[in-house]
């Protein structure tokens, strides 16, 4: 059984028991939520698609750590202006584990 879950704009494919990184979600380390935006689901009775989620699916997710991920340089070069600016910048991501897939 899979479903495609959209996760902060983002569609990702997901197995009970999978653990996968996500844009940062506001939720406490620990604990548990359901995702409701559910495309699709595909389980031993056939294949359900939503237009655009199927009613009465959810997702049961528990949080497992907030983390950051590799820093990013952004560099800006003008030539013969003497124009140069260095920033970096690190995104910020949820790793959370597939708890329960209902329909």
């Amino acid at each position: 059984m899979y479903a495609i879950v959209d996760i902060a704009g983002k569609q990702y494919k997901v197995t009970e028991k999978e653990k996968l990184l996500v844009p940062q979600l506001e939720a406490e380390v620990g604990s548990k939520i359901e995702l409701d935006r559910v495309l699709l689901v595909s389980s031993d009775a056939g294949i359900q698609v939503g237009q655009p989620v199927v009613a009465g699916a959810k997702v049961a997710v528990n949080i497992l750590e907030h983390e950051r991920g590799k820093k990013i340089i952004v560099f800006k070069k003008r030539r013969r202006e003497d124009y140069k600016v260095t920033r970096g910048h690190r995104q910020t991501y949820t790793r959370i584990q597939i708890e329960k897939i209902s329909l």
